[in-house]
């Protein structure tokens, strides 16, 4: 296996099976066909037709406030979920947005988004240590309890971005809660900027988005997990790191295109590599779109 088809397989995608999703004329999503024909089970809240998924008219308008639609589209998600429609119910809200920069039409939960194919957000980051021998990096193995990805190797903090708080300010919320990262070394963590990927699941789509970050922590700290979502921490060498994203599936599918982000930036994959300027460009996958929409 390669770094390429890591990226590769994250984009993995055929949206001929969907139908858009849109809001106010946006598209924001897409929707499998079978779960548009479950929604449409409620058209006083979506409407659904051979063109695709709208919000009913009373809702589609463009001064109807987000939070409106919010309420209304909550309570068919809600009843899904009681159906078994929806696994993995977080209680998180998320933006239904084209860019975290937009206002969001209205928030949906966590579970939800990609069921309505829309993007999701997170933070990553990826705590390391210098030393005479070069750099190491921490690495968690996911709680098996987790809803996603249960057991997978994943960067030392990572979590998902609600809609009710900053970035940054998620961060370090992240850093705290997963690593015991105390707050002055948690705000040395540097933005190094995103990468986003377009993958097709059995229940939908994830063109999702993760703002990067880089930590460089001191030799003498240990990470200790407080909301037990990681299960252990192991400090690898770097030529670990990148022969267990290379050569296996144990990371899961998104910290490892995180890593190979870092691989890139810290040279560890040279510009002379024949597949560098394929991996940064695959490092920003964008959906492949149907023809009309």
């Amino acid at each position: 296996m390669s770094y390429l088809d890591k990226i590769r397989a994250a984009n993995t995608h055929d949206l001929a099976s969907f139908l858009p999703f849109s809001v106010s004329g946006i598209r924001v999503g897409c929707v499998k066909h079978a779960f548009a024909e479950i929604l449409a089970r409620w058209p006083e809240v979506l409407r659904v037709d051979e063109r695709g998924v709208t919000l009913a008219a009373s809702l589609d308008s463009g001064d109807m406030p987000a939070a409106e639609r919010t309420l209304a589209v909550s309570e068919v998600m809600q009843r899904l979920r009681d159906e078994g429609h929806i696994d993995g119910w977080r209680d998180e809200l998320y933006p239904v947005n084209r860019a975290w920069s937009e206002s969001p039409y209205l928030l949906i939960e966590r579970a939800a988004v990609p069921l309505l194919g829309v993007r999701a957000y997170g933070v990553h980051m990826n705590g390391f240590v210098r030393g005479a021998d070069g750099l190491k990096m921490w690495i968690a193995r996911r709680s098996l309890s987790k809803p996603t990805g249960p057991g997978k190797l994943d960067q030392m903090v990572a979590g998902g971005q609600p809609a009710d708080i900053g970035v940054y300010d998620n961060m370090l919320k992240e850093c705290a809660e997963e690593a015991g990262i105390p707050r002055d070394i948690a705000h040395h963590v540097r933005a190094v900027g995103a990468i986003t990927y377009a993958l097709e699941t059995s229940v939908g789509f994830r063109p999702d988005l993760i703002f990067n970050f880089d930590l460089e922590l001191p030799a003498d700290f240990s990470p200790v997990n407080t909301d037990g979502e990681v299960d252990a921490f192991c400090l690898w060498p770097m030529e670990q790191v990148m022969e267990t994203v290379r050569d296996s599936d144990a990371f899961k599918f998104n910290c490892a295109l995180v890593i190979i982000d870092f691989l890139v930036r810290h040279g560890y994959i040279a510009a002379d590599d024949p597949d560098y300027s394929d991996i940064i460009e695959g490092l920003m996958g964008k959906p492949q779109l149907p023809t009309g929409w």
